[in-house]
Protein backbone atom coordinates (compact mmCIF):
# COMPACT_ATOMS: atom_id res chain seq x y z
CA UNK A 1 0.00 0.00 0.00
CA UNK A 2 1.54 3.67 -0.85
CA UNK A 3 1.49 6.82 1.36
CA UNK A 4 -1.60 8.28 -0.41
CA UNK A 5 -3.96 5.13 -0.11
CA UNK A 6 -2.49 4.10 3.24
CA UNK A 7 -3.36 8.11 4.17
CA UNK A 8 -7.01 7.68 2.72
CA UNK A 9 -8.17 4.65 3.60
CA UNK A 10 -7.05 5.41 7.26
CA UNK A 11 -8.25 8.97 7.07
CA UNK A 12 -10.84 7.76 10.13
CA UNK A 13 -8.03 7.36 12.51
CA UNK A 14 -5.30 9.25 11.44
CA UNK A 15 -4.59 13.34 12.22
CA UNK A 16 -2.00 14.79 9.83
CA UNK A 17 0.59 17.50 11.46
CA UNK A 18 -1.15 17.76 14.65
CA UNK A 19 1.03 19.07 17.46
CA UNK A 20 2.55 17.27 20.21
CA UNK A 21 3.26 19.49 22.87
CA UNK A 22 -0.15 18.38 24.78
CA UNK A 23 0.73 14.74 24.89
CA UNK A 24 4.06 15.59 27.13
CA UNK A 25 4.53 16.83 30.53
CA UNK A 26 7.26 19.32 29.20
CA UNK A 27 4.28 20.98 27.22
CA UNK A 28 6.53 21.51 24.14
CA UNK A 29 7.03 19.89 20.61
CA UNK A 30 6.81 20.00 16.99
CA UNK A 31 4.05 18.16 14.97
CA UNK A 32 3.82 14.66 14.16
CA UNK A 33 3.53 13.99 10.38
CA UNK A 34 0.86 10.95 11.06
CA UNK A 35 -0.60 11.01 14.35
CA UNK A 36 -2.51 7.89 15.53
CA UNK A 37 -4.58 6.60 18.77
CA UNK A 38 -5.60 3.07 18.43
CA UNK A 39 -9.29 2.11 19.95
CA UNK A 40 -7.95 -1.25 21.13
CA UNK A 41 -5.45 -3.84 20.32
CA UNK A 42 -7.23 -4.77 17.04
CA UNK A 43 -7.49 -1.97 15.62
CA UNK A 44 -3.57 -1.41 16.31
CA UNK A 45 -2.35 -4.71 14.67
CA UNK A 46 -4.49 -3.64 11.53
CA UNK A 47 -3.28 -0.51 11.50
CA UNK A 48 0.85 -1.90 11.67
CA UNK A 49 0.04 -4.73 9.07
CA UNK A 50 -1.22 -1.77 6.42
CA UNK A 51 1.28 1.16 7.01
CA UNK A 52 3.78 1.06 4.37
CA UNK A 53 7.25 -0.52 5.77
CA UNK A 54 9.33 3.04 5.18
CA UNK A 55 7.33 4.48 7.90
CA UNK A 56 8.59 4.84 11.26
CA UNK A 57 6.66 4.18 14.32
CA UNK A 58 7.26 5.90 18.06
CA UNK A 59 4.80 4.93 20.78
CA UNK A 60 4.12 7.73 23.17
CA UNK A 61 2.29 7.26 26.47
CA UNK A 62 1.90 9.82 29.26
CA UNK A 63 4.71 11.29 27.80
CA UNK A 64 6.39 12.32 31.04
CA UNK A 65 9.72 11.05 30.24
CA UNK A 66 9.89 12.61 26.79
CA UNK A 67 11.27 15.52 25.16
CA UNK A 68 9.68 16.18 21.39
CA UNK A 69 11.98 18.64 19.47
CA UNK A 70 10.72 21.45 17.70
CA UNK A 71 10.36 20.29 14.25
CA UNK A 72 8.56 17.72 15.30
CA UNK A 73 8.38 13.99 14.27
CA UNK A 74 8.43 12.00 11.06
CA UNK A 75 6.36 9.08 10.31
CA UNK A 76 3.71 7.79 12.85
CA UNK A 77 3.43 8.88 16.39
CA UNK A 78 1.49 6.06 17.97
CA UNK A 79 -0.50 7.62 21.15
CA UNK A 80 -1.23 4.56 23.84
CA UNK A 81 -3.58 6.24 26.05
CA UNK A 82 -6.77 4.81 25.37
CA UNK A 83 -5.30 1.40 25.63
CA UNK A 84 -5.70 1.47 29.05
CA UNK A 85 -7.69 -1.87 30.78
CA UNK A 86 -6.72 -3.36 33.91
CA UNK A 87 -7.68 -6.93 35.54
CA UNK A 88 -6.78 -9.35 37.47
CA UNK A 89 -6.92 -13.07 37.85
CA UNK A 90 -7.87 -15.79 40.32
CA UNK A 91 -4.35 -16.27 41.57
CA UNK A 92 -3.64 -12.46 41.60
CA UNK A 93 -2.24 -11.82 38.66
CA UNK A 94 -2.36 -8.47 37.15
CA UNK A 95 -2.91 -7.71 33.28
CA UNK A 96 -2.61 -4.03 32.39
CA UNK A 97 -2.29 -2.25 29.16
CA UNK A 98 0.38 -0.10 27.72
CA UNK A 99 -1.99 3.00 27.90
CA UNK A 100 -2.82 2.46 31.88
CA UNK A 101 -1.10 4.70 34.04
CA UNK A 102 1.24 3.20 36.68
CA UNK A 103 -0.53 5.29 39.40
CA UNK A 104 -3.94 3.64 37.90
CA UNK A 105 -2.22 0.29 37.94
CA UNK A 106 -0.89 1.13 41.58
CA UNK A 107 -4.20 1.85 42.82
CA UNK A 108 -6.36 -0.94 41.71
CA UNK A 109 -4.15 -3.24 43.06
CA UNK A 110 -4.82 -1.49 46.21
CA UNK A 111 -8.55 -1.91 45.78
CA UNK A 112 -8.69 -5.82 44.76
CA UNK A 113 -6.27 -5.92 48.03
CA UNK A 114 -3.25 -6.97 45.96
CA UNK A 115 0.67 -5.57 47.54
CA UNK A 116 3.90 -4.88 45.67
CA UNK A 117 2.74 -2.66 43.24
CA UNK A 118 2.79 0.45 44.95
CA UNK A 119 5.99 2.11 44.08
CA UNK A 120 4.40 2.78 40.63
CA UNK A 121 2.31 5.61 42.19
CA UNK A 122 6.09 7.32 42.28
CA UNK A 123 6.32 6.83 38.59
CA UNK A 124 4.83 9.65 36.40
CA UNK A 125 4.17 7.50 33.11
CA UNK A 126 2.24 4.59 31.74
CA UNK A 127 3.02 0.63 31.59
CA UNK A 128 4.34 0.46 28.29
CA UNK A 129 7.03 3.42 28.71
CA UNK A 130 8.21 2.20 32.37
CA UNK A 131 8.60 -1.38 30.72
CA UNK A 132 10.54 0.40 27.70
CA UNK A 133 12.73 2.26 30.48
CA UNK A 134 12.61 -0.47 33.36
CA UNK A 135 11.52 2.59 35.42
CA UNK A 136 11.98 2.52 39.10
CA UNK A 137 11.20 4.39 42.42
CA UNK A 138 11.75 3.67 46.35
CA UNK A 139 13.80 1.22 45.72
CA UNK A 140 12.07 -1.03 43.41
CA UNK A 141 11.95 -1.38 39.15
CA UNK A 142 9.27 -2.58 36.81
CA UNK A 143 11.44 -5.89 36.43
CA UNK A 144 10.89 -6.80 40.41
CA UNK A 145 7.19 -7.02 39.58
CA UNK A 146 6.87 -7.83 35.51
CA UNK A 147 5.88 -11.81 34.46
CA UNK A 148 5.49 -11.02 30.73
CA UNK A 149 4.15 -8.84 28.11
CA UNK A 150 2.57 -9.17 24.78
CA UNK A 151 3.74 -6.85 22.30
CA UNK A 152 3.21 -6.40 18.49
CA UNK A 153 5.92 -5.44 16.06
CA UNK A 154 5.49 -3.20 13.08
CA UNK A 155 4.02 -5.84 10.75
CA UNK A 156 1.11 -7.00 13.17
CA UNK A 157 2.69 -10.06 14.74
CA UNK A 158 2.07 -10.61 18.21
CA UNK A 159 4.45 -12.13 20.57
CA UNK A 160 4.54 -12.29 24.14
CA UNK A 161 7.81 -11.84 25.89
CA UNK A 162 8.87 -13.04 29.49
CA UNK A 163 10.45 -10.84 31.80
CA UNK A 164 13.96 -12.77 30.80
CA UNK A 165 13.62 -11.98 27.46
CA UNK A 166 12.89 -8.63 27.62
CA UNK A 167 16.96 -8.40 29.16
CA UNK A 168 16.10 -5.84 31.79
CA UNK A 169 18.64 -3.46 32.85
CA UNK A 170 18.94 -0.15 34.82
CA UNK A 171 16.95 2.07 32.78
CA UNK A 172 16.99 -0.41 29.74
CA UNK A 173 15.93 -3.61 27.83
CA UNK A 174 17.64 -5.97 25.68
CA UNK A 175 14.83 -5.36 22.80
CA UNK A 176 14.16 -3.55 19.84
CA UNK A 177 11.75 -0.16 19.52
CA UNK A 178 9.87 -2.22 16.63
CA UNK A 179 8.35 -3.84 19.28
CA UNK A 180 5.42 -2.05 21.04
CA UNK A 181 4.02 -3.17 24.37
CA UNK A 182 0.41 -3.94 24.77
CA UNK A 183 -0.31 -5.81 27.67
CA UNK A 184 1.93 -6.59 30.46
CA UNK A 185 1.27 -9.20 33.51
CA UNK A 186 2.38 -7.97 37.04
CA UNK A 187 2.55 -10.91 39.78
CA UNK A 188 1.37 -9.57 43.67
CA UNK A 189 0.89 -10.70 47.13
CA UNK A 190 -2.29 -10.50 49.42
CA UNK A 191 -2.39 -7.94 51.93
CA UNK A 192 -5.11 -5.50 53.35
CA UNK A 193 -6.20 -2.42 51.68
CA UNK A 194 -5.11 0.00 54.98
CA UNK A 195 -1.13 -1.31 54.88
CA UNK A 196 -1.40 -0.93 51.15
CA UNK A 197 -3.02 2.53 51.31
CA UNK A 198 -0.28 3.63 54.31
CA UNK A 199 2.54 2.68 52.17
CA UNK A 200 1.21 4.39 49.21
CA UNK A 201 0.43 7.70 51.25
CA UNK A 202 4.14 7.50 52.44
CA UNK A 203 5.38 7.33 48.89
CA UNK A 204 3.22 10.24 47.72
CA UNK A 205 4.85 12.23 50.72
CA UNK A 206 8.49 11.08 49.82
CA UNK A 207 7.62 12.11 46.41
CA UNK A 208 6.26 15.58 46.99
CA UNK A 209 9.28 16.46 49.64
CA UNK A 210 11.57 15.79 47.67
CA UNK A 211 10.67 16.24 43.98
CA UNK A 212 9.11 19.17 42.52
CA UNK A 213 5.30 18.70 41.46
CA UNK A 214 2.90 20.79 39.75
CA UNK A 215 5.10 21.86 37.28
CA UNK A 216 5.75 21.32 33.81
CA UNK A 217 8.73 18.77 34.16
CA UNK A 218 9.58 15.52 32.47
CA UNK A 219 11.01 13.54 35.38
CA UNK A 220 14.30 12.19 36.32
CA UNK A 221 16.39 13.96 33.58
CA UNK A 222 19.90 12.04 33.90
CA UNK A 223 20.44 8.03 34.38
CA UNK A 224 22.83 7.76 37.79
CA UNK A 225 26.11 7.10 36.97
CA UNK A 226 27.50 3.76 38.63
CA UNK A 227 27.86 4.08 42.07
CA UNK A 228 26.74 7.74 42.13
CA UNK A 229 23.67 10.12 42.14
CA UNK A 230 23.43 12.23 39.04
CA UNK A 231 21.62 15.19 41.69
CA UNK A 232 24.61 15.31 43.77
CA UNK A 233 26.70 15.79 40.89
CA UNK A 234 24.82 18.15 39.00
CA UNK A 235 24.56 20.22 42.05
CA UNK A 236 28.54 19.77 42.88
CA UNK A 237 29.04 21.42 39.69
CA UNK A 238 26.71 24.37 40.63
CA UNK A 239 23.80 23.67 37.72
CA UNK A 240 21.23 24.31 40.70
CA UNK A 241 19.07 26.77 39.54
CA UNK A 242 20.70 27.40 35.65
CA UNK A 243 18.72 28.35 33.31
CA UNK A 244 18.59 28.53 29.49
CA UNK A 245 15.31 30.79 28.30
CA UNK A 246 12.79 29.63 30.12
CA UNK A 247 13.99 26.02 31.01
CA UNK A 248 15.48 26.27 34.65
CA UNK A 249 17.02 23.39 36.70
CA UNK A 250 15.00 22.79 39.72
CA UNK A 251 15.86 24.28 42.85
CA UNK A 252 14.37 21.06 44.79
CA UNK A 253 15.95 18.82 42.67
CA UNK A 254 18.53 19.51 40.40
CA UNK A 255 17.80 16.16 38.28
CA UNK A 256 14.60 17.94 37.17
CA UNK A 257 14.34 20.65 34.01
CA UNK A 258 11.27 22.79 34.66
CA UNK A 259 9.64 24.73 31.67
CA UNK A 260 8.79 27.75 33.81
CA UNK A 261 6.29 28.77 31.43
CA UNK A 262 7.29 29.36 27.20
CA UNK A 263 10.51 27.16 26.89
CA UNK A 264 11.43 25.32 23.37
CA UNK A 265 12.44 22.27 23.44
CA UNK A 266 15.52 23.31 22.03
CA UNK A 267 16.05 25.12 25.50
CA UNK A 268 15.63 22.21 27.10
CA UNK A 269 17.54 20.56 25.78
CA UNK A 270 20.45 22.82 25.47
CA UNK A 271 19.97 23.59 29.39
CA UNK A 272 20.51 19.38 29.53
CA UNK A 273 24.12 19.30 27.57
CA UNK A 274 25.14 22.40 29.48
CA UNK A 275 24.70 20.47 33.01
CA UNK A 276 26.54 17.13 31.17
CA UNK A 277 29.57 19.68 30.40
CA UNK A 278 29.57 21.09 33.83
CA UNK A 279 29.45 17.82 35.51
CA UNK A 280 32.04 15.96 32.96
CA UNK A 281 34.62 18.77 33.91
CA UNK A 282 33.74 19.05 37.38
CA UNK A 283 33.95 15.26 38.24
CA UNK A 284 35.26 13.79 35.03
CA UNK A 285 31.80 11.65 34.92
CA UNK A 286 29.96 11.76 31.59
CA UNK A 287 25.99 11.84 31.84
CA UNK A 288 23.66 10.18 30.02
CA UNK A 289 20.06 11.48 29.63
CA UNK A 290 17.05 9.17 31.47
CA UNK A 291 14.53 11.74 29.27
CA UNK A 292 13.86 10.09 25.73
CA UNK A 293 14.68 13.13 23.25
CA UNK A 294 13.39 12.19 19.77
CA UNK A 295 12.44 14.61 16.93
CA UNK A 296 13.97 16.88 14.66
CA UNK A 297 16.47 19.03 15.63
Amino acid sequence: MNVKVFKNKFSKYIELDQNLAKFTWFGVGGNAEILFMPENEDSLKNFLKNKPQEYKVLAVGAGSNLLIRDNGINGITLITKKLKQISIDNEGIISAQAGATDAEVARFARDNERAGLEFLLGIPGTIGGGIRMNSGAFGSEFKDILIDVTAVNYSGQFKIFSMKELQMGYRKIGISNEWIFCTARFKSSKDNKDNINNKMKQILRLRKTAQPTGVKTGGSTFKNPTGHKAWRLIDQAGCRGLKVGDAIISDKHCNFIINLKNSSAQQIEELGEKVKSKVFETSGINLDWEIQVVGMR
